[in-house]
């Protein structure tokens, strides 16, 4: 296929996605799901384990193989300015607030399910179709339980904004347990491409750049930035130039943390906590947030489905394994959260409550998958039961979260997390 009838074919590509994204997200929030649960099951309905099972021909037609690269490309974008939005919302006081009780958490969210992960995978690095042959035993173990350790920080941040929560113990620990435990996980990945692909310079650059970066984009940068919310202020607004200079320094952090190996997402995070906060956060957000949300990321999630065929997952063997990894994870990460905010001081209905939180993989989860499929790390069976294992985790959050913790919805309009509905 040509790349004039690639881009041609996009076009309709983005019709069709938008459309079916809008009905399962009405669905959804029937159901009174998030929206992210809405966009991860669009995505698997879109792929071959449902559109493609049914309609072979139509799914082919829609999405053929040729269009995925920029499919992925656009993705992208979409992820980094997402990534950046949760970031200039991200409060740092909240990890110096809670540092000691966030800290027992974090440890408690990844040791846990990174120790449960690693029997997982050892088991299944053994066992045909799970790992391309070039993984050892160890490269398997740590990705799985690096996956397992992953938390879906951007929902965790919307579900606490929406219910109020956002200044108080149970929110402020969550945030902050949940940053941390996401940046352990990111430099385990490192440890796992590093040795995949023999350079061990990989795990240096991305551990030690990455550390740099963050250190100095929150401190140096930090101060060097602050001019753009004074002349947001000075001009009442974000003008044009303004946004512009915003979205190069986003690109730039995107691309050097991609360089170095952490990922793209991690960059943008870090730049936006950098960003100054008051009218101009609140004028970036307005302008990117709708495009970003509702037209750009989405597409993530339908590449992610595109690459998980719940076919593949086709005997009772198969679905005792994805059952197996499942309560692996729940129990992993729900379950170590809750005794360590208990072990921390909290109520147990505040435990719960993070315990549930924490225990949802979202987005971020269906990233380490991409990266760990790119990279032939994984099969797409094992890329298939992870994400199953994803989506039933974020379908859980919610539902046991409400349970748990009853506490009424914010209604005011606040241009904050609520907002950046689209992704966890």
């Amino acid at each position: 296929m040509s790349s004039f009838e690639l881009s041609v074919l996009f076009f309709l590509q983005l019709a069709f996605i938008l459309t079916v994204c809008r009905i399962v997200g009405w669905l959804a929030k029937w159901a009174g799901q998030p929206q992210v649960v809405a966009e991860m099951i669009a995505g698997v309905v879109m792929g071959p384990s449902l559109l493609g099972w049914f309609w072979p021909d139509v799914q082919a037609w829609i999405f053929p193989a040729d269009s995925k690269s920029l499919l992925y490309a656009v993705s992208q974008v979409g992820l980094v300015l997402y990534m950046f939005l949760v970031g200039l919302e991200f409060d740092t006081n909240l990890i110096r607030n809670r540092l000691r009780s966030a800290a027992g958490v974090s440890l408690s969210g990844i040791l846990a399910p990174f120790a449960l992960g690693c029997i997982v995978g050892y088991f299944l690095v053994h066992s045909d179709g799970f790992f391309t042959p070039e993984v050892v035993s160890w490269e398997a173990m740590f990705f799985v339980g690096a996956s397992m350790a992953i938390t879906a920080f951007p929902m965790l941040a919307r579900i606490i904004y929406e219910r109020g929560l956002s200044g108080t113990s149970l929110g402020t620990l969550a945030l902050a347990a949940g940053s941390i435990d996401d940046g352990a996980a990111w430099c385990v990945l490192a440890l796992v491409l590093a040795s995949f692909s023999g350079n061990p310079m990989i795990a240096i650059l991305a551990i030690g750049g990455g550390t740099l970066y963050a250190v100095g984009t929150l401190t140096i940068g930090a101060k060097l930035l602050r001019p753009l919310g004074v002349m947001a202020e000075r001009e009442k607004g974000v003008s044009p130039v303004l946004l512009t200079i915003t979205l190069i320094c986003v690109m730039l952090g995107a691309w050097f943390t991609d360089r170095i190996g952490i990922y793209a997402v991690f960059g943008a995070f870090i730049m936006g906590a950098a960003m100054p906060r008051g009218r101009f956060a609140q004028e970036v957000q307005r302008q990117i947030e709708p495009l970003t949300t509702t037209f750009l990321l989405p597409l993530f999630f339908v590449y992610s489905g595109l690459n998980t065929s719940i076919t593949l997952v086709d005997s009772v063997w198969l679905w005792g394994i994805a059952l197996v990894v499942l309560l692996a994870a729940c129990l992993g990460k729900g379950v170590a959260c809750w005794a360590a905010a208990r072990l921390s001081g909290e109520d147990n209905r505040n435990a719960l409550a993070i315990g549930a939180l924490m225990n949802a993989r979202g987005l971020m989860e269906l990233i380490i998958l991409n990266i760990g499929l790119q990279h032939g790390i994984i099969t797409p069976l094992l890329f298939t039961v992870m994400v199953i294992m994803a989506i039933v985790t974020t379908l859980m959050a919610s539902p046991i979260f409400e349970w748990v913790y009853r506490q009424p919805v914010v209604t005011s309009a606040q241009p904050a997390i609520a907002s950046v509905e689209a992704a966890g």
